[in-house]
């Protein structure tokens, strides 16, 4: 049967996040920007005559020995409801994206599933489509699709794509994560930040507005504030990505975080990552 192997599922950060109100419906209106970086999932996906869906982790660089999130299958299963598709797949996931960071780990391997298996069931749906179907998963799912940078308003599906200069990072993110729902559900969670304006950021994208969870994030999780002191203490201007519980700051020269590194408590995930110009793998 019909297989794509080691496809990958990049992370993204934030480089900022406000909150400009909130709809009738309960949900959050944002304005960030999403940024594509090098840290990524691995996914191998085989495809199967009958329609089961079925699900394996592979040993990765973060894996738990717990068991899975279930969004890859989730993921598959919505692209049969929504074709009618009788076949069906198994899903085998390297995990290499910390979980509860604000990296979107869980979307992009969504992401990365919903287009494949795209091809592998030849299913032809554009990309429009499988955003709606991403949607519904989450709200960071359709932005992976896009396939590249982007600015992104309403719940996060209204997206413009920009271009972003090539630059590097150090992201840390603590032991324990925060729970998203908790962050926006909490009553002292700033809702009215002033309109961003897409120029403005251009100017300065590395060094533009906030992240309107931050502060709130790391009252409900202390790590995260002592994560921030740690990149402060070595000049590194840091912020939270999503709703953390990783930080992360752009950085000139990997040599430069090799001491800060060798200070972080046992169990912290640290990594050096790269921007990406566009998805490695999702490409219209």
């Amino acid at each position: 049967m019909p297989a794509l192997h080691q496809l990958p599922a990049p992370a993204k950060l934030n480089l900022f996040l406000h909150i400009v109100g909130r709809r009738a419906d309960g949900y959050h209106l944002l304005q960030s920007a999403f940024m594509l970086i090098d840290c990524c999932d691995r996914l191998n996906i085989e495809t199967r005559s009958e329609a089961r869906i079925s699900r394996e982790d592979l040993q990765g660089a973060n894996a738990s020995g717990l068991p899975a999130d279930d969004l890859c299958v989730r993921a598959a299963q919505a692209l049969q409801a929504a074709t009618g598709c009788t076949q069906g797949a198994h899903i085998a996931l390297e995990k290499n994206t910390p979980s509860e960071a604000g990296m979107g780990g869980g979307s992009s391997d969504a992401a990365t599933v919903l287009f494949a298996l795209n091809q592998l069931w030849n299913l032809q749906l554009t990309r429009a489509q499988l955003m709606q179907i991403g949607m519904r998963l989450g709200a960071d799912v359709p932005f992976f699709l896009l396939g590249e940078n982007a600015w992104v308003e309403g719940i996060g599906e209204q997206l413009q794509p920009i271009t972003l200069a090539p630059a590097q990072f150090l992201v840390i993110k603590p032991p324990h994560g925060v729970s998203t729902a908790e962050i926006f559900q909490h009553p002292e969670l700033q809702r009215a930040a002033k309109l961003a304006i897409i120029e403005d950021f251009a100017q300065r994208p590395y060094q533009y507005g906030n992240n309107a969870m931050q502060n709130l994030a790391q009252r409900l999780n202390p790590e995260i504030a002592q994560a921030l002191d740690k990149m402060a203490q070595h000049g590194l201007q840091a912020r939270m990505t999503g709703s953390g519980s990783a930080v992360f700051a752009k950085i000139d020269k990997a040599a430069y975080a090799a001491a800060l590194l060798a200070e972080l408590p046992q169990g912290w995930f640290a990594k050096m990552v790269h921007n990406l110009p566009r998805h490695p793998f999702i490409q219209w």
